[in-house]
C-alpha cells in the first residue's frame, strides 16, 4: 500500500508572481513542499510562459524542489533536460503524446520523478494502467493555460478514483491537483483524496504568501488522514 506523506503538500505556483523577481518571489514561499512552474508553449495552450534558462536560473535561487509542469507540444523531446537540470518532479500531459511510458521513463532516467496531467475532460480509465510508470498524476481542475480560472469540482471523481487504487495497494502514485485552489476549495479536494495542492493566486495575491501557504495546509489538514511515513 502506497503511503502518503505526512502532511498535505502546498506547492505555490510561481504563474501568479512578479516574473520581474522570481527570486525573491521563491523566497517569500519558503517551507513550501514543492515550487511549482507552468512552462507553456503556446501551442499545446493558447499561452507563453517560460522555459529551460528560467528553470534553471530558478535552481540556483532555491532550495524548494521543483515541480515542473510542461504544458507542451513533444514532451519526449523537451522533458527530460528539465529532468537532467535538476528539476524534482516533471510532468507532462497526456494529450501531448502516444507514448506516456516512454516519456516517463526518459524523465526518471535524466534523474527526476515522472508525473501525467489530465486536462478536465480527460477521461481517466485509458491511463490507469499507464499510471503504474509515473510517480504523479496531476489532475488539472481548470483548463490549462491561464492562472486565476475557476475549480471545476467535475474532476474530483478522477481523484477519488485513483486515491481508492492508491489505497487499496494497486497503485503508487502521489495525487496532485492544479487549478482553483483556494480557500473556498481546498476542503473539497482534500477530502477526495489529493495530496498536492497547487496554489497560485491563492498565495501569491495574499498580503504574506508564506502565512497563506501554511493556512492552506492547515485548512486542508483538518480533512487528512494521518500516515505512517511520507512518499519515498
Amino acid at each position: 500500500m502506497c503511503q502518503r506523506p505526512r502532511a498535505p503538500m502546498i506547492a505555490p505556483s510561481i504563474l501568479s508572481a512578479d516574473f520581474a523577481d522570481l527570486g525573491a518571489e521563491a523566497r517569500a514561499v519558503a517551507g513550501s513542499d514543492w515550487l511549482h512552474v507552468d512552462v507553456m508553449d503556446a501551442h499545446f495552450v493558447p499561452n507563453l510562459t517560460l522555459g529551460l534558462p528560467v528553470v534553471e536560473s530558478l535552481l540556483a535561487a532555491t532550495d524548494i524542489p521543483l515541480d515542473c509542469h510542461l504544458m507542451i507540444d513533444d514532451p519526449g523531446r523537451w522533458a527530460p533536460p528539465y529532468a537532467a537540470a535538476g528539476a524534482h518532479n516533471v510532468t507532462f500531459h497526456a494529450e501531448a503524446t502516444d507514448d506516456p511510458r516512454a516519456v516517463a521513463r526518459d524523465i526518471r532516467a535524466a534523474g527526476a520523478k515522472a508525473g501525467l496531467a489530465i486536462k478536465p475532460g480527460t477521461d481517466l480509465e485509458p491511463y490507469l494502467e499507464i499510471l503504474r510508470d509515473v510517480d504523479t498524476l496531476l489532475v488539472m481542475s481548470v483548463e490549462p493555460g491561464f492562472g486565476g480560472q475557476s475549480f471545476i469540482a467535475g474532476v474530483l471523481s478522477k481523484v477519488r478514483t485513483v486515491r481508492n487504487l492508491v489505497d487499496a495497494g494497486e497503485l503508487s502514485v502521489l495525487v496532485e491537483i492544479d487549478g482553483g485552489i483556494n480557500a473556498d476549495t481546498i476542503e473539497r479536494a482534500a477530502e477526495a483524496g489529493v495530496d498536492c495542492f497547487v496554489a497560485g493566486s491563492a498565495v501569491y495575491r495574499a498580503q504574506d504568501p508564506g502565512r497563506a501557504v501554511a493556512a492552506l495546509r492547515e485548512q486542508a489538514a483538518a480533512y487528512w488522514p494521518v500516515p505512517a511515513t511520507e512518499l519515498p
